[in-house]
């Protein structure tokens, strides 16, 4: 038969499917959309995906009245679920997009929670620019100074238990989105650390993503008053302060990145922290 998946929707479900397996289930490959089905039980949201070698026999199962609890379950084809980004979609989102923008629906990432901070143009943009290891991952956002209010150890205590790379979004006063991608969760360390993997990115007013140059490996470090990425000959890519809202970003060897806010000192609006993992 197949995998029993527990989600809370059909369409963040299908989502997966899309980036894990796109040469199944994109829109490039009808002729593979219908050799899977899932089957939904309509009370606990718990899915099934099966062959279509194996529907008839799934079939029979449901619609036998001997089975008490047959009729809580129905099978969908993959054509039924709309592809949506997040498990906070509204109302007006499940209108069925014009089919020259279910591409871009299709590769936006499951978010765990309503981003205050990131429309689906910020997000189609970052993940373009992931490692393909994050791909098909969910997004857990960790942290928000909405949710949690301004603090970098409260920040730091809600990504103890995280062993993944994560997304640091800003939004500054001048209603500017940047921020960094680092391979590791951020914690308070004696040394930098962190992969080439780890970027700095803007969307001041383009989108621009500033890699390693490989001149150095100061990715990141975490002190108890302060969050470092990037540096090198005494300036820091980005840096935020014990409340999460001061900062400040120049060009340093690790990222060779132009200033990511329009000010060099800036003051933080609001901010969120998304880590990708299983």
């Amino acid at each position: 038969m197949g995998i029993a998946y527990s989600v809370g929707e059909v369409d963040h479900l299908y989502t997966f499917f899309v980036q894990w397996s796109p040469d199944i289930y994109t829109k490039d490959a009808k002729k593979h959309h219908q050799s899977r089905y899932l089957i939904r039980e309509k009370n606990q949201n718990r899915f099934l995906v099966v062959e279509q070698d194996n529907v008839d026999v799934i079939n029979k199962l449901l619609s036998n009245p001997i089975k008490s609890n047959a009729n809580g379950w129905e099978i969908i084809t993959v054509k039924d679920p709309k592809r949506r980004p997040s498990v906070c979609s509204s109302e007006e989102s499940e209108a069925e997009e014009p089919e020259d923008h279910k591409h871009v629906v299709d590769i936006l990432p499951v978010l765990s929670d309503h981003s205050q901070l990131l429309e689906d143009h910020h997000l189609e943009s970052l993940v373009s620019q992931m490692p393909a290891r994050t791909e098909g991952y969910p997004w857990q956002l960790v942290y928000s100074t909405a949710i949690h209010g301004t603090s970098l150890k409260t920040m730091y205590r809600n990504m103890a238990d995280y062993d993944s790379p994560v997304l640091l979004v800003i939004k500054d006063m001048h209603n500017k989105v940047f921020g960094a991608f680092s391979s590791h969760s951020f914690r308070v360390s004696n040394y930098c650390y962190g992969t080439g993997e780890t970027f700095l990115y803007s969307f001041s007013p383009d989108f621009k993503v500033y890699r390693w140059t490989g001149e150095n490996s100061y990715f990141v470090k975490g002190h108890s008053e302060s969050l470092q990425i990037g540096g090198g000959g005494g300036v820091l890519g980005l840096w935020l302060d014990a409340d999460l809202y001061h900062g400040s970003s120049n060009s340093c060897p690790t990222f060779h990145n132009l200033p990511l806010s329009t000010q060099q000192d800036f003051m933080v609006q609001d901010l969120e922290v998304w880590a990708i993992q299983n």
